[in-house]
């Protein structure tokens, strides 16, 4: 998972029709940040945008794939974007959109986190 400076400078430029975009090296890769929401990843000087139930199967129909840090760890969360997107500010930016609705959204917790959150303690009875 690595990033080239250059690929990073032509993705912040291709997201220019959405106003300025961060990034943030991390293991390897680059986060992507638009008013502080991180929508997208870059690694090996690939984009991925940030993908639901909803977006997915757009990415699904032009043959994308998801992020794959490592052989046999796919994250779903996280899908490639198409070269002919890539190449279009506009139509990056309109790909875009529902990642960076999707990623101002609040994590989901698990039960278990939501549990630990309130402050309530699971307790397990034994039968007798």
């Amino acid at each position: 998972m690595a990033v080239s400076e250059q690929f990073l400078e032509y993705v912040r430029d291709q997201f220019s029709e959405m106003g300025e975009v961060q990034s943030r090296k991390m293991f390897g890769g680059a986060g992507i940040y638009l008013q502080g929401r991180f929508f997208a990843l870059v690694s090996d000087d690939e984009l991925f945008l940030k993908v639901d139930d909803d977006n997915r199967p757009r990415f699904e129909q032009a043959g994308s794939h998801a992020f794959e840090p490592w052989q046999g760890h796919v994250m779903n969360g996280y899908w490639s974007v198409p070269a002919d997107v890539l190449e279009d500010r506009a139509r990056l930016a309109e790909w875009s959109q529902h990642s960076v609705k999707i990623a101002g959204r609040p994590a989901k917790r698990s039960p278990a986190r939501q549990r630990r959150a309130s402050g309530r303690k699971t307790s397990i009875k034994s039968k007798r």
